[in-house]
């Protein structure tokens, strides 16, 4: 857990006070409580969690539950009204703006996007569903995302169009 911490401590500049790096310090307290075999003594640690997840929402408008898998260098860059599923998935270096909502797209389907390496996603951007964001993509701000992007691509609007960055022609 500390030297999770300690990395992500790296990945926001040093700064302490960044909001990003508190929801950090809550989320690997949360995946590092899983790790105590015993359940009676894990169980006092899950009620902390709890008690600290929900201040760290309250305080800074980000859920970002323990069960996601997040990669190397997950940066939050912006607080306030991020709302991320249960059921998504971070590779590294992925870089969130505030208004960001990754999650289901219909109650029925229990999947959320898997969002691969090196992606950055826009101020307000929506990404819903059973979908992939590959490696390095750029979502733009307020984009809605409700189908899968390729490697190496751009999306923008709503509902987002998606542009290869080589080429930049539209994807249809």
């Amino acid at each position: 857990m500390f030297s999770n911490i300690q990395a992500d401590l790296a990945t926001y500049e040093g700064s302490w006070s960044s909001q990003g790096f508190w929801v950090m310090v809550v989320y690997r307290f949360g995946r590092w409580r899983y790790t105590i075999k015993n359940n009676i003594i894990r169980k006092p640690f899950s009620l902390l969690y709890r008690i600290l997840y929900k201040f760290i929402q309250i305080i800074t408008g980000i859920e970002l539950p323990c069960e996601v898998p997040v990669g190397a260098n997950f940066r939050i860059d912006h607080f306030g009204d991020i709302i991320i599923s249960g059921y998504a998935r971070f590779g590294d270096n992925c870089t969130l703006r505030n208004g960001v909502t990754i999650g289901l797209k219909n109650i029925e389907e229990k999947a959320a996007p898997h969002i691969g390496n090196n992606v950055n996603i826009g101020t307000g951007a929506k990404i819903l569903g059973n979908i992939t964001i590959g490696n390095n993509v750029d979502i733009g701000a307020n984009a809605v995302v409700i189908e899968t992007v390729p490697d190496n691509a751009l999306a923008v609007g709503v509902p987002a169009k998606i542009i290869l960055k080589k080429t930049g022609q539209k994807r249809d």
